[in-house]
C-alpha cells in the first residue's frame, strides 16, 4: 500500500483511506457496508487483449460489462477477464483487493465522473480508497472509456 500513497502524493491527490472490519466481495457489499450509493463502488477488473492487460475501473452500478464492446473501444481482437493466478501474477494483488491505481492501461467508466468521490480497492483487505473520480485519469493511463 505504500506504493499506492506514494502516487496519491506524488500526484497531490485529495484521499481518504477508509478502514473497516469485512472486505467486501461484490459491489452490492461494498455500498452497502460504507453507506454509499452502488454507482460509487469503483472495483477493479483485469481482462487481457491477445497481447497485453489492462485494467478495467468500473462503476458498481454497471452489472456486467460487455467484453466485446470494451475489446471494440480499443481496437482489440477480443478481450477477455484474467483468471485469479492471471491477475495475482500481473498485480501482485488477489481478486477482490486489487487497487484502482496500476501501471496498465485502464479503459475507465464514465459513470464514475458524475460522482463527488468514487471508493475503491488499495490492495490490502480492509481498506478503502476514497477519491474524487476525476483523479483516476490522473493516476491512470485511461486509454479508452465506457459510455
Amino acid at each position: 500500500m505504500e506504493e499506492l500513497r506514494n502516487k496519491l502524493e506524488e500526484h497531490e491527490v485529495e484521499y481518504e483511506l477508509l478502514t473497516h472490519e469485512h472486505t467486501a466481495r461484490t459491489a452490492q457489499e461494498g455500498a452497502a457496508m460504507l453507506g454509499i450509493e452502488l454507482g460509487q463502488t469503483a472495483p477493479t477488473l483485469i481482462v487481457k487483449t491477445p497481447e497485453v492487460y489492462l485494467a478495467l475501473i468500473v462503476s458498481g452500478e454497471r452489472g456486467r460489462v460487455n467484453l466485446e464492446e470494451a475489446a471494440a473501444l480499443i481496437g482489440a481482437a477480443s478481450l477477455r477477464m484474467a483468471s485469479p493466478r492471471e491477475v495475482l501474477e500481473i498485480t501482485g494483488y488477489e481478486v477482490g483487493s486489487v487497487p484502482f491505481v496500476l501501471q496498465l492501461p485502464c479503459i475507465l467508466d464514465r459513470k464514475l465522473l458524475r460522482h463527488d468521490y468514487v471508493y475503491g480497492g488499495t490492495g490490502k483487505a480492509g481498506t478503502t480508497l476514497k477519491l474524487h473520480p476525476l483523479a483516476l485519469e490522473t493516476l491512470n493511463e485511461v486509454i479508452a472509456y465506457l459510455d
